[in-house]
């Protein structure tokens, strides 16, 4: 792609104490066959390594407090400032596999209908059983993705004049990918899934952080789709993973997992349908502190 038709590009990296993943992260994306851009880091009051590490690659880099890290407007802020007409928001934790990953994303953008794009998912070595179903079952290794991803900023890339269209939305501290995926699709704008591009990214979470990430992606679901808050609904999604992550995990012979399960998918369900309670409510009311969502997750991964 590396001609005189390429649109510019921007990276866009977020980083939070991120030193045990971040030389591997840099290192992956210099790797790249795909050199003509330039990496803007969005730091948020990193206390470890994580910024002097950064002095071994070419990068522009904003700093913001902890406390200020709300993801839509981080994403936006930075995306305002970035020169590209292509905006590639890669994760300090994310690792390409393959030296043409970031080549592969962008070439779904020499067609001028499409507005983004998005790389598979694969976990990490250490990931547990039931992480690797998911990702199996969300980014299979041949297009379409799983239906419920709409988009996936772990690896993603925008037209940026496509954001000016429409900003990534701050109503809930969560999934501001899922809510700008879902306005493309609703406004018949093209999404594509690019499976040659393929990252590893993935986290073991304890049950603490899970209650979190569900939490804020539950009050994310009720803000964006207006989904009911259906109690029977997630006692049956329960049954339904603990059936799958059991099957998974004696074909996989994690044997270990098997008493985890239950707690596990518990939890997973359980906070996502609290924070779907609490962003009906929000909907409902018409306000509400969207920052509430935040510290449900900050706290928990203190």
């Amino acid at each position: 792609m590396n001609d005189s038709t390429t649109p510019s590009v921007t990276i866009i990296m977020r980083t939070k104490d991120s030193e045990d993943t971040l030389t591997q992260a840099l290192t992956s994306l210099f790797s790249q066959t795909f050199q003509d851009f330039e990496l803007l880091v969005v730091d948020s009051g990193s206390t470890d390594r994580t910024v002097s590490m950064l002095s071994s690659f070419p990068h522009q880099l904003q700093r913001i407090a902890a406390a200020d890290y709300f993801p839509g407007k981080v994403l936006n802020a930075a995306a305002e400032e970035a020169t590209g007409e292509i905006l590639v928001f890669w994760n300090s934790d994310v690792v390409a596999l393959h030296s043409r990953s970031l080549e592969n994303l962008l070439i779904p953008f020499k067609d001028e209908n499409v507005v983004g794009a998005f790389a598979r998912q694969v976990p990490r070595p250490e990931a547990h059983a039931w992480v690797r179903r998911d990702y199996a079952a969300s980014f299979p290794p041949t297009s379409p993705a799983a239906p419920w991803i709409t988009l996936s900023l772990p690896l993603a890339a925008l037209r940026k004049n496509a954001w000016m269209e429409h900003p990534f939305y701050t109503d809930a501290w969560a999934s501001e990918d899922t809510e700008w995926g879902h306005w493309a699709r609703q406004n018949g704008l093209e999404i594509v899934y690019v499976p040659s591009a393929v990252v590893m990214h993935s986290h073991n979470y304890t049950l603490r952080q899970l209650y979190g990430r569900r939490f804020v992606e539950g009050e994310a679901d009720a803000v964006i789709f207006d989904t009911p808050a259906s109690a029977w609904q997630h006692i049956r999604g329960i049954a339904a993973s603990l059936v799958l992550d059991w099957r998974h995990a004696f074909h996989s012979r994690a044997f270990a997992e098997l008493a985890m399960a239950f707690p596990r998918r518990a939890v997973y369900h359980w906070a996502h349908f609290r924070g779907m309670r609490h962003g009906k409510k929000r909907r409902q009311s018409g306000v509400g502190d969207a920052r509430h969502g935040q510290r449900v997750v900050l706290e928990r991964y203190s």
